[in-house]
């Protein structure tokens, strides 16, 4: 057996591309002036503006970011995640993992109980596993755990779970919120409903969901963790319209707000005692080409592209500057990303590259994105530069649904009429497995089981991501992983775009909640100063 210890469990890599540095702390532009007198607040209530209802609070059964924002404050995992996305330890102690990444032993720990005093043991964990690893309940959240062959009970305090096959990106899988414990007796009593009706080992408990307005929870006074919560209550409001949101918090109804739009971040900052925290993400944005279809099956073209479109701009045009240059298909933050030399922009090479292909008079193509202000603001965008050589652009807009369908929907690669998508990925594990294998994987990721809507297919490539999951050591995953990503990038069946900063406006009397890169809320340290 094989011990891991959790501060090496995934590999950061900080590029020095980050428009804000590699420290942890906020990057707002607060840091340039004067800091704010402290605004007082009443009371220990606390009051977040969010852009959109919530839909479930079964983390089991739930694939939105908000939600799982939400879960994790009443539900927690074995494992979790920190801000830089590195795993650490919750409700387990210690773990170990064999070689082959076949096996994974979890010590608990003692003396914690769920919020209906339910205790949390092995027993549990094994409840919860077999749960999410059992196809039958066509949860969500099943993919993540589809090679679970069973879970033992080793002792009281000891379980262990046995995979089908090698699976070296698993550890990242039971650190994701998805994997979070829900009370066994409250699954029995509530079934389904428990989407309703949660109950973790959080230090928030349930207290009221009225969808049209506001979701409220309250504090665990049982909580495991010493001196934890240190607020009373956390009430969520869903406010979809940008200026409501912001208004909230400008006028004090909220006491945190996100996301926060790009565009009104240096008008907010540093008043009304508010806060921008401006922290880098994992999301990557990428323009993908159909490399089945001519004339994207030529490699010259393709990298053409990405020579044309100038990165530099399209961060200053779409997201005003918040956001930094992707120099891989990885973001930094996600493990195992490795830098690449990245495709500056030289417009006489993309041209030479087009003379080189045959194609120095352009061609027409379709670009699909969805209706998004922001998103047809960027594809709009990617049209006028690639009009620079020649290659004509129509933008086609399309509702969320739609897009899906006709994207992810064709059951042979012959029949995806897809030639340019715009959009965007977050690796909500943090591991680069999930970063490169669901879009990039060769042809068991091509739709409709998963996303590979560029239809690449490199077996070099393919067999790089297969030796990473063969195995748990960190140094033959990361090699693996550079392999693939160099490949991919001379490859270039993308145009990689922008990693956007995560943008949340707090009043300056908070401390201890923030944004991690994946886009979700960690509110458990959560303390008002005074």
């Amino acid at each position: 057996m094989k011990k891991k210890g959790f501060a090496l469990i995934v590999s950061m890599i900080c590029l020095t591309l980050i428009l804000f540095g590699c420290s942890n702390s906020s990057s707002s532009s607060s840091g340039k002036k004067e800091p704010e007198k402290i605004v007082k607040k009443e009371g220990k209530d606390i009051t977040i503006a969010v852009a959109a209802n919530f839909v479930s609070l079964d983390p089991h059964d739930s694939n939105d970011t908000l939600g799982l924002s939400a879960e994790r404050m009443m539900m927690e995992g074995l494992l979790g995640f920190d801000k830089d996305m590195k795993v650490v330890p919750v409700l387990a102690e210690d773990y170990q993992v064999n070689d082959q990444a076949t096996e994974f032993t979890f010590h608990l720990k003692k003396g914690v109980k769920f919020q209906d005093g339910t205790p949390f043991n092995a027993e549990a964990v094994k409840y919860n596993i077999d749960r999410l690893a059992n196809p039958d309940n066509h949860l969500k959240r099943y993919s993540l755990f589809e090679l679970v062959k069973e879970t033992q009970v080793v002792d009281e305090y000891t379980v262990k779970v046995l995979l089908k096959e090698p699976f070296g990106a698993m550890i990242n899988n039971f650190a994701h919120p998805s994997a979070a414990m829900i009370s066994p007796a409250a699954l029995k009593k509530y079934g389904k409903d428990i989407a309703r009706n949660p109950v973790g080992t959080g230090p928030f408990k349930f207290e009221e969901w009225d969808q049209s307005d506001h979701l409220k929870l309250v504090k665990n006074e049982d909580y495991w963790k010493e001196g934890y919560p240190k607020v009373d209550s956390i009430t969520f409001k869903p406010v979809p319209e940008n200026g409501s949101r912001v208004a909230m918090l400008q006028t004090g109804e909220a006491d945190f707000a996100y996301p926060i739009p790009t565009e009104q971040v240096k008008s907010i900052d540093g008043k009304n005692g508010i806060v921008i925290e401006n922290d880098p993400s994992i999301i990557v944005y990428y323009l993908s080409m159909n490399t089945l279809k001519k004339p994207y099956d030529d490699v010259r073209i393709r990298q053409a592209m990405n020579y044309a479109i100038n990165k530099d701009a399209f961060i200053k045009v779409v997201w005003n500057g918040l956001g930094d240059k992707p120099t891989s298909v990885l973001a930094p933050k996600v493990a195992f990303s490795s830098e690449q030399e990245p495709y500056n922009f030289d417009l006489e090479k993309a041209k030479k590259l087009m003379k080189e292909a045959g194609v120095e008079d352009g061609f027409k193509t379709t670009l699909w994105v969805s209706n998004s202000s922001t998103s047809v603001k960027s594809a709009e965008f990617l049209q006028q530069q690639l009009a620079q050589i020649n290659i004509k652009v129509e933008v086609v807009p399309m509702e969320a649904g739609t897009l899906s369908d006709k994207l992810w929907g064709p059951q042979k690669p012959e029949d995806a009429e897809v030639e340019l998508y715009y959009g965007g990925w977050s690796p909500s594990t943090g591991d680069a497995d999930w970063g490169i294998r669901p879009l990039l994987g060769g042809q068991a990721a091509y739709p409709p089981l998963n996303y590979n809507v560029s239809y690449y297919n490199n077996e070099k490539v393919n067999q790089a991501l297969k030796d990473a999951l063969q195995t748990a050591d960190e140094s033959k995953r990361e090699a693996a992983y550079k392999d693939a990503q160099k490949l991919i990038w001379e490859d270039a069946p993308w145009v990689t775009l922008a990693v956007p900063k995560n943008l949340a406006g707090k009043k300056n009397y908070l401390d201890g909640i923030y944004l991690l890169p994946d886009g979700s809320l960690s509110i458990n340290e959560l303390e008002i100063k005074q």
